[in-house]
């Protein structure tokens, strides 16, 4: 199957299928999805919506995090992964965007790198899902689903992955495939045990046409 087929299929299949596809975060405003996205490296979503509650009430804007110390931070977010290295993040990138934004989460993929914690899959969500720009992030779930699938091939890093769903996803489909390919890796293409059964893809999987049928 060719490779713009098979990006085809994976479309039409996610259009009818999950047409409405978005992030779990939870988040009222821009600086606090970049909260929840700094805290999410590492960290299931779901952990993250238990600890950004008390987070946005304590510090409901960038200046009030501006204002806090690590240690302060640290203590709302013991029970989230690295929090040391995070609670460092979150005050240095709030204090950044005071000094060097006026407060405002910037919509320039690059611009975003330059805050603390912010790396190139961080900066690409808040593109696609604030400012609805033609952005494609990569974790593991996009990482691995669209390998497996097929839609990427011999990808050996994030930024390869991203290259490579760029150029064949349509770029007004791109913050929504985004959200087709993590949904379809948390909840159906699993890390360990794809639910191979339970997919809808399978007739075009490159994963399951090598692994599960030919065995």
């Amino acid at each position: 199957m060719l490779k713009k087929e098979r990006f085809q299929k994976v479309i039409d299949y996610f259009q009818e299928h999950m047409p409405v596809a978005e992030t779990e975060l939870h988040y009222t405003n821009p600086y606090e999805l970049l909260v929840a996205v700094i805290l999410s490296a590492q960290c299931t979503d779901k952990r993250v919506n238990l600890l950004t509650p008390a987070i946005f009430e304590r510090y409901p804007k960038p200046e009030d995090m501006a204002l806090a110390t690590p240690d302060e931070i640290f203590e709302l977010i013991r029970s989230c992964s690295y929090p040391n290295n995070k609670s460092k993040h979150l005050v240095g990138m709030a204090q950044m965007l005071i000094e060097d934004f006026k407060g405002i989460v910037p919509d320039d993929i690059k611009e975003l790198q330059k805050l603390p914690g912010v790396g190139r899959k961080t900066a690409n969500v808040i593109a696609s899902v604030v400012y609805e720009k033609p952005a494609m992030a990569v974790d593991t779930h996009v990482f691995r689903v669209a390998a497996r699938i097929g839609l990427t091939t011999n990808s050996k890093t994030p930024l390869d992955t991203e290259k490579q769903l760029v150029k064949y996803f349509p770029e007004e489909l791109l913050p929504i495939a985004h959200h087709w390919l993590i949904l379809h890796g948390r909840y159906v293409c699993i890390a360990r045990k794809p639910k191979c059964g339970r997919c809808g893809l399978k007739a075009f999987c490159r994963y399951y046409e090598k692994e599960v049928y030919s065995s």
